[in-house]
């Protein structure tokens, strides 16, 4: 940029614009509460919230801490609240594998962008901000907040009201300066009085320590639990080790904390830095000792793959990375647990939007709010000796969202094979299950569900169900009752027209006292109906088969969507532009809620326009899809000719379903003469 080139505006958070995420850099902002006046405030609002199960303390047990630092924090990956244009976006879909996120920048006040939240939430997961004082200036802002205990009380309030009123759980405290050891008394009021206030307006969340400052007042990494940094881990949930540790630390950590060993968290950086096993491809090698040890991990920077662009592209190393996670770790969270279950598989990014079947968008996009259950796909080191490649695909086209599970590669005729998608611990109750899969395939390559249960008084005693794709019963039951207790063939199949290729299957089960643990996708071949059993050959195929979504409900699970009436819609901020050559913009602020005022009973919501001219048919456009009960529409183009434009918000359910587009409510606005 030289001198004579326009600098870009200052960033005015009050000024209406395309809603961002963004850190709080001042005591003063913190202190007067101006995050609450911009007008992004209510768009960074996570929606989605923990399970009341996953909401309450931690489990008794070693934890997987994710600490996310890269390139400053709110990137084009995540930093645009309504989604961005970067169909290769960063993003984690190992959630299984992961206890507690951190959001962590180098800014004052880390505030998680909501698409984080709302991510990892779904998947089970807690997620904190960072506050964090560092270098000659944040000693500086240490004493200020320090000042006394009263003082410090006041921002130990203002960092849980934020935590509330955006909707994660917590806080890492990151105190990176010298200071007189004067002021400790009143660090330590500060770190307890947070805890304190955060345990009390939100039971489950946590303050973590890291670290960094002892007792003394020192800047004075210790990289294991000792003297100098317990009395800031009784007063907290946790502390988050330094990543220098040596190979005993850990054990001689867990002998001080006790019985809160499970609250010391040995840092791993990912990138190397001096860390205990040199991180990035022998990240596990640290794992191994802490696993051995039995105290919690807390891997920083797992970006490191995204970053420094490894080998051969970033999909497959990030699932061969975690993949070595998994072999040490194990797995931390399991799904379906509660009904209804849905899962499109879509990992927040790609380059086309569909629903039922149908593409919507066909530009790049990337939104971790819309990630959905992420499938527990199993990677293989040796990719040469499996004959069929389990992937999710966000490339080609989906039944719904931007993501499916494809399944390709060689199976001989009369063979089958497993391929997991989800561990499970759905207890499954009086009524019966109701599951709906999509699926499109070539030639005879054909995919059922294998469904495994145990008895909910005997956990010895297990049952396994083929729910399996549609085709010659008599066939399919002769193949396969053998290898599974119970085999069941859809009760309804539906081709659709508008999407020709997809076939959606719907079958039900009763398992009542059971528990739902593992879902695997079995990949067969259709039998020729010529050939009987003891006819077939070891004569191999190709297979070729997507997974576009699974639905698990309970029959009282169905959604009711209220009319058009029932709702109230209104613009503001409108805003018309109109340029030199006569091309129109409109931006301006989508509002709705229901005239009830119940709180949402909605996953989100997604935005469409229409255009209305005086001689043209009305089409509908996607125009984006909302978390929150708001969508800002941001220069939006306005065809000539057009009279008027009606903007539909069709609200969409748990379950997957979606609002006919004709009975959703709507805001029309007449096209200014500009």
């Amino acid at each position: 940029m030289t001198s004579d080139d326009p600098q870009p505006p200052v960033f005015d958070p009050n000024v209406p614009s395309r809603p961002v995420s963004y850190p709080i850099k001042t005591l003063e902002e913190l202190k007067l509460r101006t995050y609450f006046e911009s007008f992004h405030f209510e768009f960074n609002k996570a929606t989605v919230k923990l399970s009341s199960e996953d909401a309450v303390l931690l489990p008794d047990r070693r934890r997987m801490m994710v600490c996310h630092d890269m390139a400053g924090g709110y990137t084009d990956d995540d930093k645009w609240v309504q989604g961005g244009g970067n169909a290769d976006a960063y993003g984690i879909w190992h959630w299984f594998l992961i206890d507690v996120f951190i959001y962590f920048s180098h800014s004052l006040v880390t505030l998680p962008p909501p698409c984080w939240v709302n991510a990892a939430h779904k998947h089970g997961v807690k997620v904190l901000g960072t506050f964090i004082v560092e270098w000659d200036e944040g000693k500086l802002i240490a004493e200020q907040f320090l000042e006394t205990t009263a003082v410090a009380e006041i921002y130990a309030e203002r960092l849980s009201e934020l935590a509330v009123a955006l909707g994660f759980d917590g806080w890492l405290i990151n105190m990176e300066v010298n200071l007189d050891i004067a002021r400790i008394p009143i660090l330590k009021h500060f770190v307890s009085h947070l805890t304190k206030v955060m345990h009390s307006s939100m039971p489950g969340s946590l303050v973590i320590w890291y670290d960094s400052i002892t007792i003394e007042g020192n800047l004075d990494w210790q990289d294991q639990l000792n003297d100098s940094n317990k009395p800031f881990f009784d007063i907290c949930d946790g502390i988050f080790m330094n990543y220098s540790w040596k190979e005993d630390y850990p054990r001689s950590s867990a002998a001080v904390a006790g019985d809160r060993k499970f609250d010391v968290y040995m840092g791993i950086d990912v990138f190397g830095r001096g860390t205990y096993g040199d991180g990035q491809w022998t990240t596990n090698v640290a794992l191994d000792v802490l696993k051995k040890d039995d105290v919690s991990a807390a891997i920083f920077a797992p970006g490191w793959l995204y970053e420094t662009k490894q080998p051969p592209d970033f999909q497959t190393a990030q699932n061969r990375w975690w993949s070595l996670v998994e072999k040490s770790w194990g797995i931390s969270q399991r799904y379906p647990k509660v009904l209804p279950f849905y899962s499109n598989f879509d990992q927040g990014h790609g380059n086309k939007i569909s629903l039922d079947g149908r593409v919507v968008s066909d530009a790049p996009w990337n939104n971790l709010s819309n990630q959905s259950f992420q499938p527990c796909l199993e990677s293989s080191e040796d990719t040469a000796t499996e004959t069929i490649q389990a992937f999710v695909d966000f490339n080609q086209a989906s039944f719904s969202g931007g993501g499916n599970i494809t399944f390709k590669g060689i199976l001989e005729s009369h063979a089958s094979l497993k391929r997991r998608i989800f561990q499970g611990e759905l207890h499954i109750g009086n009524s019966p299950l109701h599951i709906t899969y999509s699926v499109k395939s070539n030639g005879s390559s054909m995919i059922g569900l294998s469904l495994h249960f145990i008895d909910n008084t005997d956990v010895e005693k297990e049952t396994s169900v083929l729910l399996a794709s549609w085709g010659d019963t008599l066939l399919t039951m002769e193949r396969f009752s053998s290898k599974f207790d119970t085999v069941i063939m859809p009760h309804h199949i539906q081709k659709l027209e508008t999407s020709p290729g997809w076939v959606i299957q719907e079958s039900s089960i009763i398992m009542e006292g059971s528990t739902l643990t593992e879902i695997h996708a079995l990949c067969y071949n259709s039998n020729p109906k010529s050939e009987s059993l003891d006819q077939y050959t070891s004569s191999s195929s190709e297979f070729n088969a997507v997974l576009g979504h699974i639905s698990i409900k309970s029959s009282t699970d169905n959604m009711i969507f209220p009319p058009a009436s029932e709702w109230h819609v209104e613009s503001q901020n409108l805003d018309w532009r109109s340029n030199s050559e006569g091309r129109v913009t409109l931006s301006f602020k989508l509002l709705w809620k229901l005239n009830s005022n119940v709180g949402s009973i909605f996953s989100k919501y997604n935005i469409y326009v229409e255009n209305e001219a005086n001689e043209s048919t009305q089409t509908s456009k996607y125009v984006g899809v909302a978390l929150v009960e708001a969508y800002y529409v941001s220069e939006f183009v306005v065809p000539a000719g057009v009279t008027s434009l009606k903007f539909i918000i069709q609200a969409c359910g748990f379950d997957g379903a979606s609002q006919e587009l004709v009975d959703s409510p709507f805001h029309q606005l007449h096209v200014e003469g500009l």
